[in-house]
């Protein structure tokens, strides 16, 4: 039998949400690190989707920038931490910047995998029915591209929730990674639980939503039929 101390009991569990909740840091804690999330993911998606279309369209751009993304995302974004601190202090800002560096250079290559999936025949297709340059991307290359995008834009915001205790690790006075790290330092296993079990709900929750915004958005994609 596993000791309460390592593995607390589901009614600790519960006891630890009421505990919260009359505390006043359930939902403030809760908000804290989704805004947090959401500002970095969305930061990252703000800069990655253009930069992804450019190195799927354009062999110098791909020649150019390809590596040095590919070379990035293998920096590990724990060891990026004091960087982060050093450059943006200990504000939001740092935090944002944690979960941007954590999905960024992913989804830059993701989109740009995404975009050079469609087709070619109907790039060559439009060219020949006289679409000009500004007509194949509106009509052709984006419109192909935008299921797999959907799916990276999933993938990528499950990443953001994953990097949300190590953007919290550091000089932070709320959140939930900052409550699992308090937690940890005086044992209390069910905290540990409740914060991780919000934050496996909050993630189930953004993959429900971008599935049902894939259906909504792109009917026509094939992986929509299926679902």
């Amino acid at each position: 039998m596993v000791k309460p101390l390592f593995l607390p009991r589901p009614e600790a569990v519960l006891s630890a949400f009421v505990a919260m909740h009359r505390e006043g840091i359930l939902w403030s804690y809760t908000w804290a690190s989704t805004y947090r999330v959401m500002v970095g993911w969305s930061l990252a998606v703000v800069a990655a989707l253009p930069l992804g279309v450019l190195i799927a369209s354009s062999k110098r751009a791909a020649g150019f920038l390809s590596p040095l993304f590919e070379f990035s995302r293998y920096l590990p974004v724990v060891a990026l931490v004091p960087l982060t601190l050093l450059y943006f202090g200990i504000g939001d800002g740092q935090k944002f910047m944690v979960i941007f560096l954590g999905t960024f250079f992913q989804l830059v290559l993701m989109v740009a995998d995404s975009v050079a999936n469609v087709p070619r025949d109907l790039i060559r297709a439009s060219a020949t029915l006289g679409a000009n340059t500004w007509q194949t991307y509106r009509l052709v290359l984006l419109p192909g591209a935008l299921p797999g995008i959907m799916d990276d834009l999933r993938i990528t915001i499950g990443w953001a929730w994953t990097y949300l205790v190590v953007a919290e690790l550091i000089a932070a006075n709320s959140g939930l990674g900052y409550m699992i790290l308090r937690a940890q330092r005086f044992l209390a296993i069910d905290r540990i639980f409740a914060g991780l079990i919000i934050i496996g709900l909050l993630g189930l929750g953004t993959d429900y939503l971008f599935k049902w915004l894939t259906r909504v958005s792109v009917p026509w994609s094939e992986k929509t039929a299926g679902r």
